[in-house]
């Protein structure tokens, strides 16, 4: 998918001022370059994506790279190609050709790997940790609970 935003976490969300209908994203599924589409968001084959952060590299525009590829600039955006092509340039140069084959995101992902072994010292205060984290987080609802009320309880009166 083509996203060209990124939250408080680091994720990309989706900011796109496009909205497809049924006919358009019917339209881009029938593109073999575009794996599959919905309202909101289009995802593209890795193979398209790889090719086409080589073709930028060679000297090629983002949006002459998509029309090649049999994308309607005006249907998609016109500014959605370097969008794209910026994040897949990112992903290229820190993961290489992979980071553009494997998909990184959703179920299949683990998250960052630990790279060593706790033992059982660190468990625990990892443990503990989060107890105090956790207590504190309840302290602060609790608190926030008393509050809500008083403030119904002044408004009732």
């Amino acid at each position: 998918m083509c996203f060209n935003k990124s939250n408080e976490y680091g994720r990309r969300v989706i900011r796109s001022k496009n909205i497809y209908n049924e006919f358009q994203f019917k339209e881009l599924e029938k593109n073999p370059n575009a794996l599959s589409a919905s309202e909101k968001s289009i995802s593209y084959s890795p193979g398209f994506k790889l090719k086409a952060v080589k073709e930028y590299k060679s000297g090629k525009i983002p949006s002459q790279i998509f029309i090649e590829q049999g994308f309607d600039l005006g249907m998609i955006g016109k500014k959605q190609p370097k969008y794209c092509l910026k994040r897949w340039r990112d992903s290229y140069e820190r993961f290489g050709e992979e980071g553009l084959l494997m998909e990184r995101r959703g179920k299949g992902s683990t998250g960052r790997p630990s790279t060593k072994q706790l033992s059982v010292e660190e468990k625990l205060r990892k443990a503990e940790a989060r107890i105090k984290f956790l207590e504190a987080e309840n302290a602060f609802l609790k608190k926030l609970e008393e509050l809500e009320r008083q403030a119904l309880k002044k408004k009732r009166f």
